[in-house]
């Protein structure tokens, strides 16, 4: 068989130039504009949901597009903050302020690099879907919990961080609510459902930023405003940080890495069947890696690929990696030159923004999809989704996979099944349609058949060969054709049984056994120990060797 070759760890830039056209230059460049418009509003709002100013959204676009833009594996990937940082963020800020959101950043680039560098990339489709549909649904419900503050108009001025303390906060303050606020958010919200079924070539969220942004200034609408944002980074100070918190962040910048790579090679997968190419994992998360690791440094937010942008990217004509920066480009442009117009945006009119994105982030598809689906997998989907939003993400992805492997684990060993063959004494009637296809086997032999995996989880079930074992039993025949794998813990216990059945005098013999369980009890010493001449290829090969030592021991007892 062919060897596969090894992913090549290198720019798409490099490929996607080649023979570059001038007529596809202007379609990367209008694609980027687009597409920066798309972004901006969800960049300021991403950013102020996270707990960090305006301004550290959009230049965490900008930066992180025009990185992946030039080391990136994908041709039409744009990159930014996405609302499944909002939580992760926050919680660091609250627990360990910038320095400590800064360090976490640095550590998930370094993950991110790593996994790319050791191609351990395709390790991210270990994630059980229950549990990304899961917790991206509860991110929804905590982007939306956050948002209703400034879409109420509510000047609280600090919030308790736990979901259910800030849904009771609210309640406190119901008779502050704004009405103009609310009606403005409900206006901008009912933009944004409505606009794209009139025109789909101009963003939604632009938009409701428009319409809101005028309304509240032609209205003269008593409503909190976005405020002056400044046009340059300041870098979080460096403290001094203790040892204890490098070890407690290590935790959240592994969720960040995990996150930052399963959006980014998700969307890369959907654009991938658009523009009919393929990307390069490897080198897409090391560049998703520097990208972090550089905005960590200069105190901006994490930022990975937006499915939702990307596919705007290559329905507006984006093809190669020129499209990114040309988004990039237009909003720096945004924020130098139209400053004097985003500071009028209203709150409200954000949060109306981040209201609508978060129920298309609460897949309701994908969530009822689930109603058929078994038990254990629903109860990892709404575990992931109230663990989220109600304590943290961490703990939900954690708890998630966790219980995904003990409930796969129990249905493996729910699979796994070693049952004792019929004899023709034992049909009670000789119409049976099994009796046709019963080998002639004799009574003193016992024959079981074994199917699904041996580990673990499944050892116990071996005990079933002793059932019906007998004084008259001379061999027991194990048929292992259906047996993928085993791992120790069922070898240790097989050979239990293998010494228990060796003193009663009874001889095992091994039917059809596959390549890996094979392997195992060779590097183990269990072949050795049983006897290679006691493993046969099939089973008429082990009953005829079956036959032999059953004369035999009736020959030594006479």
């Amino acid at each position: 068989m062919q060897k596969q070759k090894k992913e090549q760890i290198r720019p798409e830039i490099i490929p996607a130039v080649k023979g570059y056209t001038k007529n596809q230059f202007g379609k990367d460049a209008m694609a980027g504009i687009i597409v920066a418009i798309i972004a901006l509003p969800l960049s300021i709002a991403f950013a102020l949901g996270c707990g960090v100013s305006a301004e550290k959204g959009v230049y965490s676009a900008i930066i992180s597009s025009l990185i992946i833009a030039l080391l990136g594996g994908s041709r039409v990937q744009i990159t930014g903050p996405t609302g499944a940082f909002i939580i992760i963020t926050q919680t660091i800020l609250i627990k360990h302020g910038e320095e400590g959101l800064m360090l976490a950043m640095v550590m998930a680039g370094i993950m991110l690099v790593c996994l790319g560098a050791f191609r351990l990339g395709r390790l991210i489709k270990f994630v059980p879907a229950p549990i990304t549909i899961g917790f991206t649904g509860g991110i929804a419900v905590t982007i939306f919990t956050l948002e209703v503050k400034d879409f109420l108009g509510l000047s609280i001025e600090s919030m308790p961080t736990n979901f259910f303390a800030k849904w009771e906060t609210y309640f406190e303050h119901r008779n502050e609510i704004s009405i103009t606020s609310v009606l403005l958010g409900a206006a901008c919200i009912a933009v944004l459902i409505i606009w794209p079924k009139f025109n789909k070539k101009i963003p939604n969220s632009f938009v409701a930023l428009v319409f809101g942004t005028v309304a509240a200034r032609v209205l003269k609408l008593d409503v909190a405003l976005l405020g002056d944002i400044p046009r340059t980074l300041e870098m979080p100070p460096l403290a001094a940080m203790k040892i204890d918190d490098f070890f407690e962040l290590v935790q959240p910048a592994f969720t960040i890495a995990v996150l930052v790579a399963m959006q980014a090679l998700l969307s890369a997968v959907v654009t991938d069947s658009l523009i009919r190419e393929k990307h390069k994992a490897s080198m897409e998360l090391i560049a998703e890696g520097i990208a972090n690791m550089i905005l960590g440094i200069l105190g901006c937010i994490p930022a990975t690929g937006g499915v939702a942008r990307s596919i705007a990217n290559v329905k507006n004509g984006g093809r190669t990696p020129v499209a990114a920066i040309f988004h990039a480009v237009t909003l720096l442009f945004f924020l130098v030159v139209c400053m004097p117009l985003l500071k009028l945006v209203p709150l409200s009119v954000l949060a109306a923004i981040l209201i609508v994105v978060a129920f298309n982030m609460f897949n309701i598809r994908a969530f009822l999809a689930y109603r058929g689906a078994p038990k254990s997998d629903i109860i990892v989907l709404i575990s992931s989704c109230v663990l989220t939003f109600a304590f943290d993400l961490v703990l939900a992805i954690e708890v998630g996979m966790v219980l995904s492997c003990t409930l796969f684990i129990k249905r493996m060993s729910e699979v796994t099944e070693i049952k004792c063959w019929k004899y023709i004494e034992d049909i009670e009637t000789k119409d049976d349609p099994d009796i046709a296809c019963l080998k002639d086997v004799s009574k003193n032999i016992l024959v079981y058949e074994a199917s699904g995996p041996l580990f673990f989880g499944a050892a116990d079930k071996l005990f079933a060969l002793k059932n019906q074992v007998g004084q008259g039993t001379d061999v027991v025949v194990l048929r292992m054709r259906s047996i993928p794998a085993i791992d120790k813990t069922a070898l240790n216990t097989l050979s239990d049984i293998f010494l228990e059945f060796k003193q009663q005098g009874i001889t095992m013999i091994f039917s059809h056994v596959l390549e890996q369980p094979y392997s195992v009890m060779e590097k183990s010493g269990f072949i050795k120990l049983a006897g290679k001449e006691n493993f046969c290829v099939n089973i008429d090969a082990a009953l005829k060797r079956a036959e032999v030592l059953s004369n035999n021991t009736k020959d030594c007892k006479k």
